[in-house]
């Protein structure tokens, strides 16, 4: 069975976008692949988190991860910081990674550019890290998003430098971006990406929100003046975002068939069929977190999880310092 792995960094509630673009992908991958699934604590702290909202974030992050259906049976979840390898190897990725990629890697090059101050190190050389993740599981696969694919090509690059000379270390990973719902785009500005540092708060859907909260942001969504649902995110970038939606949460449906079952009717229409599914699957996800919370889920499936992933991880850790020469015994 072909190997997948991925991780979100919880710095802020989960939303939709997170749940289509990953977690609902995550829960279908569980039974085609062996999968790793962690949350990328040690990726939160590249810039400034409060310690009681991180803490949560975290918890909830494991009980979210539970309730879209994760079963720890089938899938590796775990904390970064459960496997101490991660960071070891990140230090080693940071070492054979060249100063001229990480110059170009987008989120610190984006701040930089936009006279943000105060960056840390660590948001420079977190690619390394996240190459560090991925390749100490020998990963085929990795589920991204297209911003994301980025850090993958800097992770086969490196792994290709390491293993051409060191000898073979790591399998050299895919990148995996699925056709619908990859990027799910701001309900308030569809030419931005759903993002939990939505300014306004009306742009993006947070899988914890009250149904009533979000059936109104999907209400008031950013639309257009042409009156028809088509798929066109060029020139109906709203409409385009909020049918992406209502395909991925049921069961990827053709955008051609909502096309046609909207076809003469008014956005009010489209609209409130979009907030029922995003409201029907709100309510399922809800339901089964309050239950995860109430019980001991969530330590037992990170005990199994932790177990699991740290032996993989610390052979992999061990034959890569052997190769590198720093290992005496």
């Amino acid at each position: 069975m072909k190997r997948m792995l991925s991780g979100i960094k919880p710095t802020g509630q989960l939303h939709l976008g997170n749940y289509i673009g990953a977690l609902k992908h995550f829960v279908e991958y569980q039974d085609e692949y062996e999968m790793y699934a962690f949350i990328a604590n040690l990726h939160c702290i590249t810039v400034p988190q409060d310690p009681q909202e991180l803490h949560a974030n975290l918890r909830d992050c494991v009980a979210l991860y539970l309730a879209c259906g994760l079963d720890p049976k089938k899938a590796t979840i775990f904390l970064q910081t459960d496997v101490r390898a991660h960071a070891q190897l990140g230090y080693i990725m940071c070492c054979h990674t060249y100063m001229g990629e990480l110059n170009r890697m987008t989120q610190f090059k984006d701040k930089q550019a936009k006279g943000e101050r105060n960056l840390s190190g660590g948001l420079y050389t977190y690619p390394a890290l996240m190459a560090a993740d991925i390749l100490l599981y020998d990963s085929d696969y990795v589920p991204v998003g297209e911003d994301q694919k980025q850090h993958v090509e800097l992770t086969r690059d490196v792994a290709e430098r390491m293993n051409n000379r060191y000898g073979d270390l790591f399998k050299v990973p895919e990148p995996l971006i699925a056709k619908v719902g990859a990027r799910i785009m701001s309900l308030s500005d569809p030419s931005k990406k759903m993002s939990k540092s939505d300014e306004t708060n009306k742009g993006c859907i947070y899988l914890l929100d009250d149904l009533k909260t979000a059936r109104k942001k999907v209400m008031s969504a950013v639309t257009d003046s042409l009156g028809q649902v088509k798929f066109d995110p060029e020139n109906q970038p709203g409409i385009s975002n909020l049918m992406q939606i209502l395909s991925s949460l049921s069961n990827d449906r053709p955008m051609a068939d909502i096309e046609a079952e909207f076809a003469g009717k008014g956005y009010g229409d489209f609209k409130r069929a979009v907030a029922d599914k995003v409201c029907e699957t709100l309510e399922m996800i809800q339901g089964r977190y309050q239950e995860i919370l109430a019980s001991g889920e969530i330590n037992e499936a990170l005990a199994i999880g932790s177990d699991r992933a740290n032996k993989i991880a610390d052979a992999k850790l061990a034959k890569v310092q052997k190769a590198i020469g720093m290992e005496i015994i």
